[in-house]
């Protein structure tokens, strides 16, 4: 379908991003002549990359927070004199804060646009990191952990959108994955120096991503798909343009933007129901995520280690060993094997990793097996591999994928609330958990999550590898209505 054909003459004469997408534009008679390159999509500029880096340092911001808890813990508690309780507190605080911020990170990023959005949410964070390093008492480390939580849940939906939206369809997921790759750099980095420093350096530390994107986002365009939705369509084109290269003939994506963006509004008040597949997928991926128990694993590995009997240090660190390579390669298979495959193995691993951790737990409370411990710390690093591969950041991936312009602010809000919401349920209620089921009860029962998320993405998750977000719109809001 031509834009011609949902958008009026005189529209398309003052809109010039709608003449730019027009068949009949100078910008098609140049490509003819060789004077601009086609297609445009074909690969990534140097600025999608710095766009995607900068980003990112959200993604890193995310991780650091997940990573502290766990090196942080003996610290805090001997310094500030807290129980479990209290620490239980302080470990899960954070995505209380994290929820609300996800409230309403759609309207922000939706209203102010995605760069504003970035910066609004690494403000809380560097506050929230100060807070922490310098609190004498639990309030005020609660107060801090809560701050950088908010900003965190804003982040946590904005920076996958961003980069879904400036990158090519050919490279979306890769790059896109590289949020969760540097989320697990930033747990990484954060275990690996809280072995050998305080935790008030270690919160201090945390601050730095968070200045250096404050920096880098008056670098890097807005999102061109956000400005065609706030009607700034020189601005869009000018954006798109630079994201593709000077030379690029942008007219294809131009015109599936437009294509989109009139009839996501010409539709919306008669098919509200076209958007309940990509709901089940966005809400269910986010609820099984969590309910596998990564988030249990991530803020108590070191207490998880010591309970079964391993060195805390030498686990957390053999955690980033497989963590980091595993992330990586999950990144570069994206694009590759596709979402669904990779969905798969990764529920599939982390299914075996709880369970062989629960059965560690069992042999070692009916006294069975000496070598026990082992069994735990395999366990435990196969689930993180596992994880790490695809459940990590796929999901994010799909969120950014599956929700047309004029939805995805309150849609996406809701997924990531619900992220938060089943991160905020595990995080404190684990230590609970262990004590009313025992250990190996509780990594049974991530077990089972992860055999649901099997049939889950088996049966509902539709395949989005090499398609324009579009045309994955498009298709979700099909299954709709034929289902």
């Amino acid at each position: 379908m031509e834009p011609q054909s949902i958008v009026d003459f005189d529209e398309e004469a003052s809109n010039p991003l709608l003449r730019r997408a027009s068949p009949d534009t100078e910008s098609r008679e140049d490509a003819e002549a060789g004077k601009i390159s086609s297609p445009a999509s074909s690969g990534a500029t140097a600025l999608v990359i710095f766009s995607t880096l900068i980003s990112v340092l959200g993604s890193y911001v995310f991780g650091t927070a997940v990573g502290f808890s766990s090196p942080a813990q003996s610290g805090i508690v001997n310094d500030l004199g807290l129980s479990i309780a209290e620490y239980s507190v302080f470990g899960s605080i954070w995505t209380i804060g994290a929820m609300l911020g996800a409230i309403i990170s759609g309207k922000i990023a939706d209203f102010f646009g995605r760069r504003v959005a970035m910066g609004f949410a690494e403000l809380f964070c560097l506050v929230g990191w100060t807070a922490i390093s310098f609190s004498q008492n639990a309030w005020l480390l609660d107060i801090g952990r809560f701050l950088a939580g908010y900003g965190v849940g804003i982040l946590s939906y904005v920076v996958p959108v961003y980069i879904a939206e400036i990158t090519p369809k050919n490279l979306r997921g890769a790059f896109t994955s590289v949020n969760q790759l540097m989320i697990c750099c930033g747990g990484s980095v954060m275990y690996v120096i809280g072995n050998f420093t305080s935790w008030r350096t270690l919160a201090l530390i945390g601050t730095i991503p968070c200045i250096l994107q404050l920096l880098g986002l008056f670098l890097i365009p807005e999102s061109p798909r956000w400005l065609a939705k706030m009607d700034k369509w020189k601005e869009c084109e000018t954006s798109l343009q630079r994201l593709r290269g000077d030379n690029a003939n942008i007219s294809q994506e131009a015109a599936e933007i437009i294509v989109a963006f009139r009839l996501s509004f010409m539709m919306i008040d008669l098919f509200q129901r076209k958007y309940a597949h990509g709901l089940i997928v966005g809400v269910g991926l986010m609820v099984l995520q969590q309910f596998g128990g990564v988030n249990a694993i991530a803020y108590y590995a070191s207490a998880i280690f010591e309970s079964a009997g391993v060195s805390s240090r030498t686990g957390t660190l053999a955690m980033v060993v497989i963590q980091v390579p595993m992330t990586l390669l999950g990144t570069l298979l994206t694009d590759k094997s596709g979402r669904v495959p990779l969905l798969m193995i990764s529920a599939t691993g982390t299914l075996l990793g709880c369970f062989l951790t629960g059965l560690s737990f069992l042999l070692q409370d009916l006294q069975l097996w000496k070598d026990s411990p082992l069994l735990a710390l395999i366990g435990v690093l196969i689930f993180t591999g596992s994880f790490s591969l695809g459940m990590g950041g796929i999901p994010w991936v799909i969120m950014s994928e599956i929700f047309p312009i004029n939805v995805k602010g309150l849609a996406g809000s809701l997924v990531t609330v619900v992220n938060w919401l089943g991160s905020w349920i595990i995080s404190y209620s684990f230590n609970f958990l262990t004590k009313w089921i025992s250990s190996a009860g509780t990594f049974f029962l991530f077990s089972v999550a992860s055999g649901l998320t099997i049939i889950f993405v088996a049966k509902l998750v539709p395949e989005t590898k090499g398609r324009t977000l579009e045309e994955i719109q498009a298709s979700m809001v099909l299954f709709t209505r034929k289902s």
